[in-house]
């Protein structure tokens, strides 16, 4: 899975527990502030490392840390573009589009597609999605 993971929301937790609870081991391809240039409010985005512990700190709440890798993201589609190994790919509902993108690529290269799982977004107690965009834009 990839992600930017800032401001460690619930959505956020739900996607990494529901990978951790169907794989052993996952990796966690993390953006790198270079890709989030234009990204809304990009001003209130915590950096790299903020959002790194983040997600180390939720997962060591529940699981072993030697279950994820975490590695820097600095393209929309990570590893699994140049990498036949990869088997499956994690995604919300918003990031489904480029997961496809990148099963196309992997089938130009003769590589077998990535198994996709799509993980519902989570609505707040207002039922409006929870997105680190609106928690960024309450903080300008």
């Amino acid at each position: 899975m990839g992600g930017t993971f800032d401001h460690l929301h619930e959505g956020h937790k739900y996607l990494l527990k529901k990978a951790l609870s169907i794989s052993h081991k996952i990796v966690v391809g993390l953006t790198t502030e270079e890709l989030l240039k234009n990204k809304k409010y990009f001003s209130k985005l915590e950096d790299y490392k903020t959002r790194e512990n983040n997600i180390k700190k939720f997962i060591s709440s529940f699981t072993d840390l030697n279950r994820i890798e975490i590695i820097k993201l600095n393209e929309p589609y990570g590893p699994p573009i140049n990498d036949p190994e990869y088997e499956g790919l994690i995604v919300s509902q918003e990031t489904y589009p480029t997961a496809l993108k990148l099963n196309e690529i992997r089938e130009k290269k003769g590589f077998n597609p990535l198994i996709i799982i799509i993980i519902p977004m989570i609505k707040d107690k207002n039922n409006k999605r929870i997105s680190s965009t609106l928690i960024r834009e309450k903080l300008e």
